[in-house]
């Protein structure tokens, strides 16, 4: 069986069960395919809180024993002992490394081959953080249209390949909606670091986009809801939203693990959100690994469009905006034939985004078979 390692963050995102399914589905996928798989975390201290929901979730999805949080700057490791991970390394024919996450480079000199999985679009090729581009052999990313037509995304050098969020349809199952149906989504009020800021241009955040459609709700008859991650002293933004009618929930006490986020949006009766600005300006193709367990769930989804259209069928189950009139028909149009479109957004799903099939051509792009 060939061994291969997934790294990336859970324990960095603590309290956080949608980020905790990204890094899941990748493994998980990769061992439905067949392979060895073992994760990989690093911290930058110890932290026991964050210790102790790595732990948890690791057990939760069955890898128990095949991972390992690397806690501060000295070689301690949470669960699999580090001098067993030196050897796990110097054995696994392929490094999926998202975000580059992994930079540890003991391990890093004894994985024979490195294949980059960038999810943040912009940030990544337009940040100094592009260093961490180095080293590795293979770069994928999740905006399809990089390197396409009219997308503004530089390449940063680097011979991009293009990637799909891959769902375990498995763990999404069709869902009914309960009543009253309502348009919800899970989101950060701002990005961990800022406004995007390059040459002479400044790229929006989460909180700029939705300022854009904030009176959705109340041109609208179906209920939305924001599970949102905002710090209590954004008053004038919450007071923004609670007055055009959006109901705000605490994301991070709510959906604080990932089974807690899968139940929010198994509850769900469609999505709707915005993208960060660079996503959208920079026409790069992005797609949120969020609506993809929407759409597997069958709950269709209204986003931002980011050009996905160029590569995703879109107007039935999956739904695309660019203005606030265009989300409006939208949401009347997802609620006036609910069943359609939810069963529009299941195929879409198993067409697209389906684990098995995006991930077998990843792992053949990257020449590593089970």
């Amino acid at each position: 069986m060939t061994a291969v390692v997934v790294s990336g963050a859970i324990a960095n995102k603590l309290r956080n069960g949608g980020e905790a399914w990204v890094r899941l589905s990748w493994a998980r996928g990769l061992r439905r395919l067949g392979f060895d798989v073992w994760l990989v975390e690093q911290l930058p201290a110890a932290a026991p809180a964050a210790e102790r929901y790595f732990t948890d979730v690791v057990r939760a999805f069955g890898f128990e024993g095949r991972a390992a949080l690397l806690a501060g700057a000295a070689p301690r490791s949470v669960g699999v002992p580090y001098r067993d991970l030196l050897d796990v390394a110097a054995e696994a024919r392929l490094l999926v490394n998202i975000s580059g996450h992994l930079t540890r480079a003991p391990l890093l000199a004894r994985l024979r081959r490195r294949a980059y999985v960038d999810l943040d679009p912009g940030y990544t090729q337009l940040w100094p953080g592009a260093a961490r581009l180095a080293g590795h052999d293979l770069h994928f990313t999740i905006a399809e249209n990089l390197g396409r037509g009219d997308c503004t995304l530089p390449s940063a050098g680097v011979r991009w390949r293009a990637v799909r969020q891959p769902v375990v349809l498995d763990d999404w199952p069709v869902a009914p909606a309960r009543a009253p149906r309502r348009f919800t989504t899970v989101a950060s009020w701002r990005h961990p670091f800022g406004r995007l800021r390059h040459g002479a241009r400044t790229y929006g955040i989460k909180l700029d986009e939705f300022r854009k459609v904030v009176e959705l709700p109340a041109r609208c008859a179906e209920p939305f809801e924001l599970a949102l991650d905002i710090h209590p002293d954004e008053r004038p933004d919450l007071e923004l939203l609670r007055r055009h009618r959006w109901r705000v929930v605490d994301a991070p006490a709510r959906l604080g693990d990932p089974e807690a986020f899968r139940r929010y949006v198994q509850a769900s009766g469609a999505e709707f959100s915005v993208a960060q600005g660079v996503y959208v300006e920079t026409r790069s193709g992005w797609f949120s690994d969020r609506t993809t367990r929407y759409l597997a769930s069958g709950k269709p989804a209204l986003v931002q469009d980011t050009g996905f259209a160029r590569t995703l069928p879109v107007g039935e189950g999956l739904v695309a905006f660019r203005t606030l009139d265009e989300a409006v028909a939208g949401a009347e149009a997802i609620a006036s034939e609910p069943e359609r479109h939810a069963a529009a957004a299941r195929r879409i799903a198993e067409e697209h985004f389906d684990a098995d099939r995006v991930l077998a051509r990843f792992a053949d792009d990257c020449g590593v078979a089970p």
